[in-house]
């Protein structure tokens, strides 16, 4: 995005996710009652990972509904590869600037070995920001390593 500056870039992110609430909003009203979530692995068969663009892979999979679970997979810290973790942020703004001051782990660098650390989707029409805090947010930022989900409400699950 050479040439596009920080407001620039947050508006086309703002337009993004506004169009995303559309489009999962249309896809839901004629979904059937689900009272268990789908198992959806967090950048499907690329994992979590520094230089994929999560914010695509979201848009590209929603709608995500409420009671799924993300599954974060990344390899465990070693001299080869990059550490990772996960981090839910409070809001949007947050979010934009890959701020982790207010930031709350739940997954550290060793969780998402294996099977991977499993993270559910409880809340109701309230989004979801998360990120990987590791070198002080760089890989957020220019890894491209963060997400948001807001997720919908299965018909008929009141």
């Amino acid at each position: 995005m050479a040439g596009f500056g920080v407001f620039d870039r947050s508006m086309i992110l703002i337009v993004v996710a506004a169009s995303m609430l559309v489009t999962v909003s249309v896809a839901n009203r004629n979904w059937y009652n689900r009272r268990y979530g789908n198992k959806i692995i967090v950048g499907g068969s690329d994992h979590w990972r520094y230089g994929f663009n999560y914010s695509v892979w979201a848009f590209q999979n929603n709608p995500f509904y409420v009671n799924d679970v993300l599954v974060f997979k990344y390899n465990p810290p070693s001299k080869t590869q990059f550490h990772h973790s996960v981090y839910l942020l409070p809001n949007m703004w947050s979010y934009l600037a890959c701020d982790l001051s207010r930031a709350k782990l739940i997954a550290n660098t060793t969780q998402g070995d294996g099977e991977g650390f499993e993270f559910v989707l409880k809340k109701r029409w309230q989004p979801y920001y998360f990120v990987c805090g590791e070198r002080g947010g760089l890989h957020c930022k220019d890894g491209g390593m963060k997400f948001f989900v807001k997720p919908m409400l299965h018909r008929g699950h009141y």
